[in-house]
Order: structure tokens, then sequence, then C-alpha cells
């Protein structure tokens, strides 16, 4: 799941740069992603990433998947490096190292266990969560630079999150007529969408990091509380000091990369334009 996802954020991003920014809420940026090859790459690794996920979610704790998510930034930021030459700061690497120490912890303190089913209001707060999250990014859209990488990225991560939260149960559906007829796997679908237009946005602006630390960030968070909360999540007995130790450390690394995360493309502002992958991929400190 982690490599899967690295390379998908790698090639989704490489995309997006080909791709005239967007400064509306516009489902057709989708469209237009998908003409390109690059992409549809992106996206089908994204989908095994998704799937893997999915299948990890029967019987590990959502504070542990969604947090080990975040490690493949870690994987882009070091194919970023090897094949398209990106400069990786100082800060940055420690970062990376900081949060492959942070996933080691929450790997040893969680401990496998069936989900919970999620009560109806619960449900009922998913599906109007997806209204408030796509109105935010109606707006959110009109930021640009880093900002608005971090704060597209950061609505991208709770419409994952949310997701995630969907997902959990439906993993420990029995029979394939309880699996298509429960709710939650058109939520699932319908945040995923959200997630993925929002993530492109996000990407457009300039800063792959801090698009994808940001949104695995504000991902993590209310997923590992639904799931400890609801879900009936479950640490090791005698490791919860493990646990909490490791997800902190884990999105302290996350939140510090949109702050030292550097602009990995520059935008066209007419559809010929395109990045020159001879040139640094460096941008003016402006912006991302």
């Amino acid at each position: 799941m982690i490599l899967a996802y690295g390379v998908a954020n790698l090639l989704q991003s490489a995309a997006a740069a080909k791709t005239t920014v967007h400064h509306t809420f516009d489902p057709g940026l989708l469209v237009r992603l998908a003409g390109q090859r690059t992409y549809l790459l992106g996206l089908g690794c994204q989908v095994l990433g998704f799937i893997l996920a999915f299948l990890a979610r029967r019987d590990l704790p959502l504070f542990l998947v969604q947090a080990s998510v975040a490690a493949g930034l870690g994987v882009t930021a070091l194919l970023g490096v090897l094949v398209l030459k990106w400069s990786l700061p100082t800060a940055e690497i420690f970062l990376l190292t900081l949060l492959l120490a942070g996933i080691t912890a929450l790997v040893m303190a969680a401990e496998p266990a069936h989900s919970r089913r999620l009560g109806t209001v619960v449900v009922v707060l998913l599906a109007a969560s997806v209204l408030v999250i796509a109105a935010a990014g109606f707006f959110a859209v009109r930021l640009h630079g880093a900002l608005g990488s971090v704060v597209l990225g950061s609505l991208a991560g709770i419409d994952f999150s949310a997701a995630a939260i969907a997902a959990r149960p439906l993993a420990n559906e029995h029979s394939a007529a309880g699996f298509f007829t429960n709710p939650l796997l058109y939520l699932l679908v319908i945040h995923s969408l959200v997630g993925q237009l929002l993530l492109g946005l996000a990407m457009q602006r300039g800063s792959t990091t801090a698009a994808v630390a940001a949104m695995d960030a504000a991902g993590a968070v209310p997923a590992a509380i639904v799931g400890l909360l609801l879900l009936g999540d479950r640490i090791h007995e005698g490791r919860g000091w493990l646990a909490a130790l490791g997800f902190v450390v884990t999105l302290a690394a996350v939140i510090g990369l949109t702050r030292y995360a550097e602009p990995q493309h520059h935008h066209a502002t007419a559809p010929t334009r395109r990045p020159d992958p001879s040139t640094p991929l460096r941008a003016a400190p402006t912006g991302h």
C-alpha cells in the first residue's frame, strides 16, 4: 500500500503540473487529467493502494493504516529525487526519517481486531460532511501558492479520512448483498471522488510534498479518534505510550513537511507551456 501510494503521488503530481491551474471547484479537472497517460497510471497505482488499504482495515486499527498512508510520501520524495531530480532540503530529509520512526512505533503498538458497526447517526454525519467539505473546497480554490496547497490538501485528507471511517466496518461485511446494499459503500466512493478532486487542485499549486503532507496530517487524526472511540480499534496492553508517541511523531513529521516543502513544479498559465525537466525544480519564495 505504501509503495503504491508513493508512486501514485509522484505520477499524479507530474500530470497535475501539465494541466492549466484551476481557480474554480470544477470536477472537469478530473476529466482533463484523465486524458493524460501519466495521470491514469498514477490513478491505477492509487486504486491498487486503495484496495490494499481497504483489505488492511478489516483487521488493523485506523490509526495505523491512516498513518501508514503518510509513509507513501517518503516513497514519493525518494522517487522524485532519483527520477525527476528533485532537490530535498536537509530539514525535509530529517522529517522523512522521523516519519519512518513514527510509523514503526505504530506498527509495534497496534493490535489487530475486527471493526464494530457504525450507528445511524454517524452514517448521517458522514453523508453531511461531503457537502461541508465540498463547500469549503469551493472557497479554498481561490487560494494560491503554498497556502493553497496546504488548505486544499487538508480538505482532501479530511475527505479521505471520512472514506477510511466508512471503509473499516464495510470491509467486515461477509456477504455480497450486504456489501452492495450498505450505504457506507456509496459514501466511501463519493468521499474518495471529492478527495481526489481536492488533491488534484492542491498539487496544481506547485508543491507535491506540501499537498500530500497536509492531506496525511488532516486525514490521520479524525480517523484515529473515531476508530478508537467507535470502531473498536485496539492497542497492545502496555503499549499505549508507544502508540501515542508514534502518532505524535508521525503527525509532527507530516506537518513539518508542509513547512519545509519546496515547490517541485512550475505551472503554465496557458495549456501550451510545459515544465522543463532540465531546469532545477525550484521556484521563487513567493509561492509553491
